[in-house]
């Protein structure tokens, strides 16, 4: 069993949210169990952060206690399992509702009414609600989530951050006990999500509500302390610990799980972390700023050589409804960049700013009201969807809107086999791309048993085997632990060369909220704002430019925040030092 510091005694109090003893759950699809042996108590009023790699039973655990793995997904349960005080397997979802509130991962999915009123309302409606009443506790609700002002607007109109209000705003009516987060921050902006952690901690603080939280982006989870982080892998819990011991140890790089960058930059400089640093967050953090001053300065800047142009967006506008000189709206307004051949490049901004439009307009499901695009010189205006997609693949956002196939090895063969590619090569190049993303083990399997995350490494996987000159990802990591993400973002970077691409560079254009990554994997990054393009820069810059963090709702690096705190001359050649260890130290890695 893993190392456990909870201290808290498993018995049937009342003071506990729940409580698992010596617990075990097998989907009845399944040959294994999901989880084994978990022992996990959370008081009334804890703030418990769940991490763990992709499939390592983080939702599983999630959907027990909130009922649906008994009543909606199917399996069985051995062991002691309490949620206050009820056994939930004896209950229906409708009870369980009235105890545990759950915010999914995907907003979209649990909207139910035609407006944010409609959504927030649905359960007291259900339970027929005088209208006043009714009226009163919705705007009750709207409020404590700040979403007053917006409650007769359609789903469709609200941003990512809103509709994740939305969805508290109606747990909240039932005025449960325990709110469940399932990977809160996966699709929304650095801005959006931070303010979603906000929002969390006043529920916690303000409302005395019992809260878990299931998120792989660890540092920005930990914008708000937690009282503990519970540490899963292969189904089992492995730790159990306060954040500073958890942080301080090397469990979490043992488990694939990206620690804050910040601590990442003091161990490569020779910094000591222990519990008694206070490493939790950089507020509360103490170290010796001398070692990051020397390694800081080891090595000079690399001049970045530029790239001959592959894909050219120039002067491009659009919108959805009537154009801005007749009273409408633009999507994007005279948007200029360029992608160099062999370049992966980042496109961020908030959400709304205009950034999966324009991936629509490069692949030609969109046309754009003006303005071009080029491709290695040539415009595409004249050119069919099927002919874009002969050099460039893209990777949407929602990993439900491009599968086609129930089972996974037919959907990564599909593309080959519309091409007409023989069984032979289509099962080894199969077979190579579902390996590279982690689901190799379950290429029998029917699409339909992967997580969120699975399914999101599925669609990339149908992408790898065609072999584009170009790949345009709409969050590429949304759902994936840093293990899998690097797996396969080095993969693509080994494409580059050309022998994997008969001579042709593969370039990339990263549509991202995850900043980590645009640090870590793109030069350069494009920078979208109510449809506009505010600056195209290097990605070092962009995440220690505070106007430009401001402008597109981003979030400053913590490595910027770390340089000032230790008073170096450069802060920006401090981050371009740090991003090209880290590129050493994948490749020594990952051959």
């Amino acid at each position: 069993m893993g190392e456990r510091k909870s201290g808290h005694p498993v018995s049937g109090a009342p003071d506990f949210a729940f409580q698992f003893k010596n617990f075990n759950f097998q989907y009845i699809s399944q040959l294994e169990p999901t989880l084994y042996g978990i022992d996990l108590s959370v008081r009334k009023g804890e703030k418990v952060l769940i991490l763990g790699p992709s499939g390592s039973g983080k939702s599983t655990l999630i959907h027990c206690i909130n009922g649906l793995a008994f009543h909606a997904y199917k399996g069985r349960s051995s062991g002691g399992f309490t949620l206050l005080g009820h056994d939930p397997r004896k209950l229906g979802l409708f009870e369980i509702s009235r105890l545990a509130g759950t915010v999914l991962q995907d907003t979209d999915g649990q909207f139910v009414g035609l407006s944010a009123a409609e959504d927030i309302a649905f359960a007291a409606e259900n339970d027929c609600v005088p209208p006043a009443e009714l009226h009163r506790r919705v705007e009750e609700a709207a409020a404590q989530v700040g979403m007053s002002g917006h409650l007769s607007k359609a789903p469709q109109d609200l941003s990512g951050g809103q509709k994740q209000r939305v969805s508290i705003a109606g747990v909240l009516m039932d005025e449960v006990e325990l709110l469940l987060f399932d990977e809160p921050l996966a699709n929304l902006d650095p801005a959006a999500g931070k303010d979603a952690i906000e929002l969390i901690d006043i529920l916690h603080k303000e409302r005395g509500k019992t809260i878990v939280i299931v998120e792989h982006r660890l540092e920005d989870a930990l914008h708000r302390p937690v009282e503990r982080i519970v540490l899963f892998d292969r189904g089992r819990i492995i730790a159990d610990l306060p954040p500073a011991e958890m942080l301080a140890s090397d469990l979490l790089r043992k488990a694939g799980i990206r620690e804050p960058l910040y601590l990442s930059a003091l161990r490569y400089a020779g910094e000591e972390i222990t519990a008694s640093s206070k490493p939790q967050s950089l507020e509360t953090l103490t170290f010796n700023p001398a070692p990051l001053r020397k390694w800081s300065a080891e090595a000079g800047n690399a001049a970045r050589a530029e790239a001959e142009p592959l894909l050219e967006i120039r002067n491009i506008s659009f919108s959805y409804g009537p154009v801005p000189e007749e009273g409408g709206e633009a999507a994007l307004d005279h948007v200029s960049f360029s992608v160099g051949k062999g370049e992966c490049m980042s496109l961020v901004g908030e959400n709304g700013a205009g950034k999966s439009t324009l991936a629509k307009i490069i692949c030609g499901f969109l046309k754009p009201d003006s303005g071009s695009v080029f491709f290695d010189g040539k415009d595409l205006a004249g050119f069919s969807i099927m002919e874009r997609a002969e050099r460039i693949a893209y990777v949407m956002q929602n990993p439900n809107q491009m599968i086609s196939c129930p089972m996974i090895f037919d959907e990564t063969a599909l593309g080959l086999r519309t091409r007409g590619m023989g069984e032979g090569e289509t099962k080894a190049r199969v077979h190579e791309a579902l390996e590279i993303c982690g689901l190799y083990p379950f290429r029998n399997w029917p699409v339909s048993a992967l997580s969120y995350g699975q399914k999101k490494r599925l669609t990339i996987a149908s992408i790898l085997v065609l072999n584009p000159r170009f790949i345009i990802m709409d969050e590429p990591t949304a759902g994936q632990d840093y293990r899998h993400y690097t797996e396969f973002m080095e993969f693509l970077r080994g494409l580059n060369k050309d022998q994997h691409t008969g001579g042709r560079a593969l370039a990339m254009l990263l549509i991202t909220h995850d900043m980590h990554l645009m640090l870590e994997y793109t030069g350069r990054a494009a920078v979208l704002s109510s449809g506009k393009c505010i600056a195209v820069t290097e990605s070092a810059d962009v995440l220690s430019n505070d106007t430009l963090i401001e402008k597109a709702r981003l979030k400053r690096t913590s490595l910027y925040d770390l340089a000032l705190i230790a008073g170096l001359p450069d802060p920006r050649s401090f981050i371009r030092r740090f991003v090209a260890h880290e590129e050493t130290l994948r490749g020594q890695a990952i051959p």
